[in-house]
């Protein structure tokens, strides 16, 4: 394919996918097997010649840490030798960030030629349902995608991240090696229900009979149903806490100082015994640590006698491990941290993080979210943590809360200063007049927020002191 072509050849893909219904960019997003209907998934890759059968398949949900976890996960076996893909979503910039390799997104050629190969099953079914609410979607699209393009690339494992849930997202259609809940917080209440006990039973809906799971699902609600889940359908259960642990060593980040955080990690499951000391993380956080358990027992329950992962590539890959936006560090003096905290329990780990492993004179907070979000929970926690705070919303997606709402909701929790600006890159514009080297500026709130602010500030970044950097 011609350069000249594929520029306009990819926007015609892309919007053959925007065209469909995309529940990402619903303010109120149903979760009903009319809307979600997993026998839809399945006949859509039964006409595209099952590409999910015979792929070695890692399925990963969880409220929290599903995208690092999956990066862990993947950076370990491919400093180990293994071909790996990785499905994820959503996307920070480009849809083929959603279908990666270790050396990146899937190209823009191939991308094309994945939307062609898919289109006229997608086109065929479209003809035999006269109900187009219950037409493919555009994240079943990218997951029969996705497994299309891992099985073209002959991968080793293919890693998964579910969307929403567990229990009818469209990853569920596959029967994978072994199947990961990473945690269990509060999160899109109105789809997965009111309770812990709920939203777990949900995302346990991955579970299949006799595929082992690894937990990291902590609490006396929660935990309990993975187990219960896992008894009904005979399946081996390797849970944090009790057959694998961690130590997480926090290091201090003074001004430019990069030391790095570590890990000890042990397992202790039925006759399974090691021990592996300082491991690196190249992702800062006691909820980094969890994810690296996690991460860890996922590919020691997966090894044989035969195939077993060499030390030296489990601490290559938990060092060179990184998620965008994810404690991301932008700039130094001042110091930039992006996040995609978007709930009450993301929110504790982003604060939890930034106490141990930075200094700052001031702290200033810049957030915007989602309307769906448990709004009052984050700004309990957030807004006592910082010296000032700017409301503001991104707009490439009609979810967002508009900045008057959150600074009415501010004020019945807190006395901190607060104020609004229209939209980042205003809040982005005021950022770099003001900030002073000492600082340390916080953007957070939504995984949509942090795409907008990522490609701003890296567009227009600080006159000085500029350099992207993950923690």
């Amino acid at each position: 394919m011609s350069n000249i072509v594929l520029p306009a050849a990819r926007d015609a893909a892309q919007e053959f996918l925007l065209a469909r219904v995309n529940y990402e960019n619903f303010t109120t997003v149903p979760y009903r097997e009319r809307e979600f209907w997993l026998d839809r998934m399945r006949a859509l890759l039964d006409r595209l010649g099952n590409p999910d059968r015979g792929l070695p398949i890692i399925h990963v949900a969880g409220t929290k840490g599903k995208g690092s976890t999956s990066a862990m996960i993947a950076a370990m076996l491919s400093a180990a030798g293994r071909r790996v893909g990785v499905f994820s979503s959503p996307h920070l910039a480009r849809i083929e960030e959603r279908m990666a390799l270790a050396e990146g997104p899937c190209s823009a050629e191939q991308f094309v030629e994945l939307v062609e190969q898919v289109r006229p099953a997608v086109e065929a079914m479209d003809v035999d349902e006269s109900d187009p609410a219950r037409r493919l979607t555009y994240f079943e699209i990218t997951t029969a995608m996705a497994l299309v393009f891992f099985a073209r690339q002959e991968v080793d494992w293919a890693v998964l991240e579910v969307g929403l849930g567990g229990r009818l997202d469209s990853t569920n259609v596959v029967e994978p090696r072994v199947a990961v809940i990473t945690s269990i917080s509060y999160d899109h209440m109105r789809q997965l229900g009111p309770t812990l006990s709920s939203i777990a039973r949900e995302k346990a809906g991955i579970i299949k009979p006799g595929v082992p799971v690894v937990s990291g699902v902590l609490g006396e609600e929660p935990q309990p149903v993975i187990a219960e889940v896992c008894g009904e359908r005979g399946c081996e259960l390797w849970q944090l806490g009790r057959d694998f642990s961690c130590e997480y060593h926090p290091a201090r980040r003074l001004d430019a100082t990069a030391a790095h955080s570590t890990l000890d990690w042990s397992l202790h499951a039925g006759n399974r015994h090691r021990v592996l000391h300082e491991l690196v993380l190249g992702m800062p956080g006691r909820h980094q640590a969890a994810n690296a358990a996690v991460a860890l027992a996922t590919l020691a329950l997966l090894e044989t006698e035969q195939h077993r992962l060499a030390e030296f590539a489990l601490r290559q890959g938990l060092e060179a491990a990184i998620c965008p936006a994810r404690v991301e560090i932008l700039s130094r003096r001042p110091t930039i941290v992006l996040d995609a905290a978007h709930n009450g329990a993301s929110v504790a780990a982003l604060l939890q993080t930034l106490d141990e492993s930075f200094s700052a004179q001031r702290r200033k907070l810049v957030f915007a979210t989602s309307r769906d979000k448990d709004v009052a929970a984050m700004l309990a926690l957030l807004l006592p943590a910082f010296d000032e705070v700017v409301f503001t919303r991104y707009t490439t997606n009609p979810r967002s809360l508009p900045p008057e709402e959150l600074l009415g909701m501010a004020a019945e929790v807190s006395q901190t200063p607060c104020r609004t600006l229209p939209d980042i890159a205003t809040a982005w514009d005021e950022v770099r007049r003001t900030a002073q080297p000492g600082d340390l500026v916080c953007l957070t709130g939504s995984f949509f927020a942090a795409a907008e602010w990522r490609d701003i500030v890296l567009a227009h970044p600080l006159a000085q002191h500029a350099a992207r950097e993950t923690a």
